[in-house]
């Protein structure tokens, strides 16, 4: 069974930096897509970022030259850097991942990230 956890959340004043690291197992990791999404309250689920097999990276114009996707293939990790933090940036952050493509079909339980002005 595929399981994706999340961990890094927290609460940071605007300007600050947080490092989210979601955890896979079950899966084959260092074949999948794996991305973080984010919702705010009261809006839809949105992309923040992707990475593939072979390290290509992809990002929301909102945190981009802010935000950083990288993996760790020897230890099933995916990590999201973020520097320079704005009270928009307030939402729970999911990992997905788990396939060949993105949307993949697992995702985390979320992480929550609050961001004070």
């Amino acid at each position: 069974q595929v399981q994706l956890v999340e961990s890094g959340g927290g609460l940071v004043q605007a300007g600050g930096s947080l490092r989210l690291s979601c955890a896979a197992s079950g899966t084959i990791f260092s074949t999948s897509v794996m991305g973080w999404y984010r919702q705010a309250p009261g809006k839809q689920r949105e992309l923040v970022a992707f990475i593939t097999s072979g390290g290509g990276t992809n990002y929301a114009d909102s945190v981009k030259g802010r935000f950083t996707i990288f993996r760790d293939n020897a230890k099933n990790t995916v990590y999201l850097q973020m520097n320079s933090l704005k009270p928009e940036d307030t939402a729970v952050y999911y990992c997905n991942g788990g396939s060949r493509w993105i949307p993949g079909d697992y995702w985390g339980k979320g992480t929550l990230v609050t961001v004070s002005s």
